[in-house]
């Protein structure tokens, strides 16, 4: 806290986000007492990790604890809690995420995986603000409902969604690097049942999934068994497609007798798909291709500060290294 306190140079903090891995479990109830001495003014939004990353280093599997603070003038906080038992069905109100719908804003979010269906809150996020930018992530660490822990203010949850909607005078911008390739070719889901995938072009998608492994070099096999992806296409109007247009989603299993497949995401007919593979290389050269071109395109010379989300996909066991 006293490294942070330095580096803002003598301005108040607003915002304070930290990231705290399950090594630190036994004293997540501390935190926010600790950071409300600390930076008094600011709102406290953050969440548990498997793995930690801040000031150029990252820690996986070990005790460690992330600090970010940024001084805000002009922007209005609206943090807000969800409690995944108190949701309708259907589309979410933009009355549950502290923003009135009229006032254009950002949004910083956590959820916790075990308890919240995130896909449908954030396209109900994304239809109450549609100008707005969202980041976040899960939070992780947790082997079990009630594991992981997410803060704001001065609670500590174990369930459901923290956030805060930033507006007023502040720019925020959002670098995605998804760090797949995709093999084979697209394809149109025929038939799905929610996240199941029951057939792809007419056919069960494991009978597919077999003959695309069959015609991969010994390498891409490697990686089919660990790094495989199935990627959902982005853009409905388009009829060529290349690395970048889709949303890479996990496949979280498979049924041998009827050659259906689970996806981490709802699916339905006529959508296009295509299986994608991650690797060290392609991952890192898609980070700096998206860093490259956001340099080239933006308008301010340097940002005035970041935050970085990583999956836990990637660090030492996809890189070989820390870092």
């Amino acid at each position: 806290m006293e490294q942070v306190r330095a580096h803002l140079g003598g301005a108040e903090a607003d915002l304070v986000v930290p990231f705290v891995s399950e090594g630190h479990r036994a004293s997540y109830e501390e935190l926010p007492g600790l950071l409300a001495q600390a930076f008094p003014r600011a709102l406290v939004v953050g969440c548990s990790a498997r793995s930690v990353i801040g000031g150029g280093h990252e820690l996986e599997d070990q005790p460690a604890l992330s600090l970010s603070a940024a001084a805000l003038p002009g922007v209005k906080l609206h943090p807000f809690a969800i409690d995944p038992a108190t949701l309708p069905k259907g589309r979410i109100g933009a009355n549950l995420f502290g923003v009135p719908p009229q006032e254009e804003a950002h949004f910083l979010v956590f959820a916790d995986p075990f308890t919240v269906q995130t896909e449908g809150l954030v396209q109900s996020l994304d239809a109450a603000y549609p100008r707005g930018v969202k980041v976040g992530g899960l939070a992780s660490g947790g082997e079990q409902p009630g594991d992981n822990a997410l803060f704001l203010g001065s609670a500590v949850s174990r369930f459901g969604l923290v956030g805060v909607g930033l507006s007023g005078e502040l720019e925020l911008e959002a670098i995605v690097a998804q760090g797949c390739r995709p093999i084979g070719h697209p394809m149109f889901v025929t038939r799905c049942k929610d996240g199941l995938l029951l057939e792809l072009d007419g056919r069960p998608p494991l009978g597919l999934l077999q003959e695309l492994y069959d015609g991969l070099a010994p390498r891409d096999q490697q990686l089919f068994h660990a790094s495989l992806f199935v990627g959902l296409v982005m853009r409905e109007d388009q009829v060529e497609y290349g690395q970048g247009d889709f949303l890479i989603r996990n496949l979280i299993g498979m049924d041998e007798e009827s050659g259906a497949v689970a996806v981490g995401a709802e699916l339905r007919e006529a959508q296009v798909v295509q299986f994608h593979l991650r690797d060290a290389r392609t991952s890192s050269d898609d980070l700096e291709a998206c860093l490259r071109r956001y340099q080239a395109d933006s308008r301010e010379p340097r940002p005035a500060g970041a935050l970085l989300f990583s999956c836990l996909g990637r660090g030492r066991h996809l890189y070989g290294e820390p870092d």
